[in-house]
């Protein structure tokens, strides 16, 4: 998945949550050329730590960032000032007919899968196909830059993130070790997520599954090692199947003003929060733990809502109240839809109509021969 938290914050969201946005900006970036990595001493110095300490061969190493390329273009990407939307413009992005359909069919290409997986790892199902299709529209979209190119830019070129992207280069290399995989030939987005799920390196290596025994971590072509990865991510982290993510609250006076700041920990029982001026419209049993996360949902209107456990699990995995609850809507709405076909929105006109011509459209004889 994305960056921590520091990244998460500092990058436009739409930058984080639509990775076919990023991947087009960084494109227009004109490429320049910058010194061979394999040259500088502070390459040559992370080269030697992996050697001693994690027993690499050093010449193979060598060898392999001569052939890294620096795409500096991607620490413009990185430097480009935060903006914030308000949920109701970043809520179509994910909530809408295309994305509604195009999970109803991948829950139901893979239905047994998706429901073997769930039950294994006590998951709903819906979240697993909702994620998968918030991050790359279920494998569409999973990056064109060469991961290994992209953490050694960030890596060594970007001082403010050096020290945690060494971190997911190092594991990065470990990854490719272990699956006997050449790590010149994996793609992913400009930070270095992976696969379906968009998993950076430290993720793949705890949470990435082999679901089907071939002792090999597909997360990009192989759908059960890739909902079993986010299931696992998820049960992890705390999911809890079947119960609740959020509960609609009201808020009085300003004392609820530093949870606002506080959304992605859970500190305080909903109970606990009417210390703050903060109520649910309806009391849950049991008083779980809460987060408050405020969402604009129209100009000049905002909900507040209390984000259960299950809620802080999808921030685990984007540290973004609005991509929890895009994710969170889109769950629901492809469920209603896999359940009801009714309320699958149809294709658009356009599309339609060509599927339509190229069906009737006669097939061309052949000259006849005299």
């Amino acid at each position: 998945m994305r960056f921590p938290s520091v990244v998460c914050g500092g990058l436009a969201a739409l930058l984080l949550c639509c990775p076919a946005v990023a991947e087009e900006l960084v494109a227009a970036q004109p490429i320049e050329q910058s010194s061979r990595y394999v040259d500088r001493p502070d390459v040559q110095a992370f080269i030697e730590e992996l050697s001693r300490d994690y027993g690499f061969e050093r010449q193979q190493l060598l060898d392999l960032f001569d052939q890294v390329v620096p795409r500096p273009q991607i620490l413009a990407i990185l430097d480009r000032p935060s903006t914030s939307r308000p949920y109701y413009e970043f809520r179509p992005d994910f909530v809408n007919a295309t994305r509604i359909r195009l999970g109803v069919q991948f829950w139901r290409e893979h239905s047994e899968l998706l429901a073997a997986v769930a039950d294994r790892y006590q998951i709903d199902p819906e979240y697993l196909v909702a994620v998968l299709g918030a991050e790359t529209m279920w494998g569409r979209n999973t990056g064109s830059f060469r991961v290994l190119d992209a953490l050694s830019t960030i890596a060594f070129d970007y001082p403010r993130r050096a020290e945690y992207f060494r971190k997911e280069l190092r594991e990065f290399l470990l990854l490719a070790r272990e699956d006997g995989i050449n790590p010149l030939s994996l793609k992913g987005s400009y930070a270095g997520a992976m696969g379906m799920p968009q998993f950076m390196p430290s993720s793949f290596r705890a949470y990435a599954a082999d679901w089907d025994g071939d002792r090999r971590h597909d997360i990009w072509s192989n759908p059960g090692d890739t909902l079993a990865s986010v299931a696992n991510y998820f049960r992890a982290h705390g999911w809890h199947r079947g119960a609740p993510l959020v509960l609609l609250a009201e808020v009085q006076g300003d004392a609820f003003l530093p949870l606002v700041d506080d959304k992605f920990n859970l500190h305080y029982r909903v109970s606990e929060l009417a210390g703050f001026g903060v109520h649910a419209v309806e009391p849950p049993a049991n008083d779980p733990l809460a987060v408050l996360a405020p969402l604009e949902t129209a100009p000049g209107i905002t909900h507040y809502w209390l984000g259960l456990q299950n809620f802080y699990t999808l921030t685990r995995y984007n540290r973004s109240t609005l991509y929890a609850m895009a994710v969170h809507e889109m769950a629901g709405a492809i469920r209603a839809a896999y359940l009801d076909p009714s309320l699958v929105p149809p294709e658009p006109a356009a599309r339609r109509k060509a599927e339509n011509s190229k069906r009737s459209k006669p097939a061309r004889k052949g000259k006849r021969r005299r």
